[in-house]
């Protein structure tokens, strides 16, 4: 299930999804709408963000994994175009619960299709209590 379609969830924990790319502010213009993002999508083409949370950059087998591989393999099934990259494909992402300015929770990943279940994260966000 996609975060905007558990929106209300993150409402009723106290966190509002925001999306932070490196791509320049067009380019996440463009991939916000594509997945249908409702919500903020920021731009840190410095990779500042990226720095200050220590996400690191994955090595050729962990970025073109076999679980990397399946999710554009079901992408092409359902019958999506999928683009080739044009930018770092080995910067790895991560998944952050942010209060005042602080990083109360930081999941980072081992691989690109190594992220949290949105349930994994509200819980986090329940645990942490409403804010």
């Amino acid at each position: 299930m996609r975060v905007q379609e558990r929106s209300g969830d993150f409402a009723a924990a106290g966190f509002v999804p925001v999306a932070v790319g490196f791509s320049p502010p067009d380019a996440l213009a463009a991939l916000a709408g594509h997945l249908g993002w409702a919500f903020a999508f920021c731009s840190d083409e410095n990779r500042l963000v990226y720095d200050r949370l220590d996400l690191g950059s994955a090595g050729a087998r962990q970025v073109f994994s076999p679980g990397t591989r399946a999710i554009y393999d079901a992408a092409r099934a359902r019958g999506e175009d999928v683009a080739r990259p044009v930018e770092d494909v080995r910067q790895l992402g991560g998944d952050a619960l942010v209060v005042a300015g602080e990083v109360k929770v930081l999941m980072r990943p081992s691989s690109p299709d190594d992220r949290p279940e949105i349930d994994q994260l509200l819980a986090a966000a329940a645990a942490l209590g409403a804010h």
